[in-house]
């Protein structure tokens, strides 16, 4: 499969369902695309979402959320966590300029993150017998370079988080 990614800006892996690359810079599609099966690709622009609601209208649009989606976090949480609706076996949630995610609001921010982080994970499982974890849910988040390194960390941080 072809390769996405540069030398000079290679993608941060945090863990098999999330990725964070510099805008121009890329993953290798071998990390993201499964090898067999349909995929779903959303591609989302990080700038629309300025508030919660915004945010949730880019996802509810995006991913075709069912009716009864209660625009919250919880609910977000659930949609995210469940996407049978979608006629795919793997998705893929791309969110250009993610460092503008609702930047100014740290809360919702975190929870933002948190959220993917959790569906991510969620859809996670272990391949045996070669122990690799992979997920059926993979989020990139790409960022100008000058935000890679601090997205990136917040995220290892939830990482940590989960593990204590």
């Amino acid at each position: 499969m072809g390769e996405l990614m540069t030398e000079e800006e290679p993608a941060i892996r945090i863990a098999p369902w999330m990725h964070v690359i510099t805008a121009g810079g890329g993953v290798c599609l071998d990390e993201l695309l499964p090898t067999s099966g349909s995929v779903y690709v959303a591609r989302l622009n990080g700038q629309d979402m300025t508030d919660e609601i915004s945010t949730f209208q880019q996802f509810d649009e995006s991913l075709k959320f069912p009716e009864c989606f209660g625009w919250n976090w919880n609910a977000f949480f659930d949609c995210l966590r469940d996407l049978g609706w979608l006629s795919s076996d793997h998705h893929i949630l791309i969110v250009d300029a993610a460092e503008s995610v609702l930047s100014e609001d740290d809360a919702a921010r975190e929870e933002f993150f948190r959220t993917l982080w959790r569906a991510g994970q969620r859809w996670s499982y272990t391949k045996r017998p070669e122990g690799v974890t992979l997920s059926k849910l993979v989020v990139v988040l790409s960022c100008g370079k000058g935000s890679a390194a601090s997205l990136a960390a917040q995220l290892e941080s939830l990482e940590a988080r989960s593990h204590s």
